[in-house]
């Protein structure tokens, strides 16, 4: 595949370590400026092991995700970057969460102080019951606990619902810089703008506060150890303005179209942005592409994988890299042909999936479990007896 015309450190999965449930929330509030995770002076994205591994809210495969113990398993995996993805406060604090909306992946239900915030809100043009964490200060979304979002399929992971707070993105920055400077190696970030216009329509634009935190932390420059990423263009193009970090465009199924077009009237859908003039596009203000599998090997209709696109080596010849999501163990996740039995929380051949991809030249993927993902990426990383 694509080299980029630079070297990349070939780097072995880390052994697993202790799983690190003990760990609790760290207390909210200001840190001074660090700026020794190595994001400056040092390589940037390109010298990431290929195929790079992203913990996909962590290990949530194994903990409740966007926990710190759902990060801190997923680094102690060996996970070459680990995600995050962001939404605001009442008061304007970015906060760790997959949506807004918080009844799924938190205690709330249970708080009977909170009953009366119960609403119904359109979330990029979606109707959503729920509680919002738009609607509760940092506070009082600090005596929340987190809980798993999928219990039918992942009941073990129940064992470890209310055993963290929900994160600021803030005790995550100084949790890495903290374990960048133990480990003496850089801990990579990817970290996600949720519904940035959505957001930016109620006061608590997303953009300004993650810039000022990048900055605060040493994660801001071109060479930083993070990846800033979004399904919204024009959140990339906003970033592009503030901090110099690397960025990704997410791109979800063909048929949709990012809501910043569904508001700016744009009638481009995904499927145009992922021909050879929508990655050019792309390419004037972002350095890589998060796609759908489904965008690389679209599934047949009885759900297995049928021919590939050409959608690597497209993006490729415009020097785009490509981290597609979500690689996972479970059957009900796992192409047709590659799950066993009927069990849909059971797993199934997960290489095998994970195999088919790295073959088609991807820079990287999304999983939600890193230890399956490193094992498999191994036998493709430089020097490991593989020829792509």
């Amino acid at each position: 595949m694509t080299q980029g015309g630079a070297a990349r450190r070939t780097v072995l999965g880390a052994a697993v370590l202790a799983a690190g449930t003990g760990i609790t929330g760290l207390a909210a509030g200001t840190a001074s400026a660090a700026t020794d995770d190595g994001g400056h002076g040092e390589g940037g994205y390109r010298d990431l092991p290929v195929p790079t591994v992203i913990g996909h809210r962590g290990s949530s495969g194994y903990r409740p995700e966007h926990t710190l113990g759902s990060y801190q398993l997923a680094l102690d995996l060996g996970a070459d970057v680990i995600e995050q993805d962001l939404v605001p406060t009442k008061d304007g604090h970015l906060v760790c969460r997959h949506e807004n909306e918080i009844g799924g992946t938190t205690d709330v239900g249970d708080h009977p102080e909170f009953a009366a915030r119960r609403t119904t809100k359109t979330v990029d043009g979606v109707s959503v019951t729920g509680w919002f964490t738009e609607d509760f200060t940092l506070a009082e979304l600090k005596t929340l606990r987190a809980k798993e979002r999928i219990p039918a399929v992942r009941q073990r992971n129940t064992l470890y619902d209310g055993r963290w707070a929900v994160p600021t993105f803030e005790e995550v920055l100084r949790w890495a810089n903290r374990e960048s400077r133990q480990r003496d190696k850089r801990v990579w970030l990817h970290v996600e703008t949720k519904h940035p216009t959505y957001f930016r329509g109620l006061g608590l634009g997303l953009e300004e506060p993650l810039a000022k935190l990048l900055r605060r932390y040493g994660r801001d420059g071109r060479d930083a150890a993070v990846f800033l990423q979004s399904f919204e263009p024009s959140s990339l193009q906003r970033l592009s303005r503030l901090v110099s970090a690397p960025r990704v465009a997410l791109l979800g199924a063909a048929n949709t179209r990012p809501w910043d077009f569904e508001v700016a009237k744009d009638p481009r859908t995904v499927a145009d942005l992922v021909k050879p003039e929508g990655l050019r596009w792309i390419a004037g203000f972002a350095q890589g592409i998060g796609p759908t599998l489904d965008l690389i090997v679209p599934r047949t209709a009885d759900g297995r994988l049928g021919e590939p696109t050409t959608l690597v080596k497209d993006a490729h010849a415009r020097g785009l890299v490509l981290h597609p999501y979500t690689a996972r163990n479970e059957n009900s996740f796992l192409p047709a042909e590659f799950r066993k039995g009927t069990d849909p929380a059971a797993y199934g051949d997960a290489f095998g999936a994970f195999k088919r991809y790295f073959e088609l030249g991807v820079d990287g993927i999304f999983t939600d479990n890193p230890d399956t993902g490193l094992l498999a990426a191994e036998a493709f990383r430089p020097g490991r007896g593989v020829n792509r």
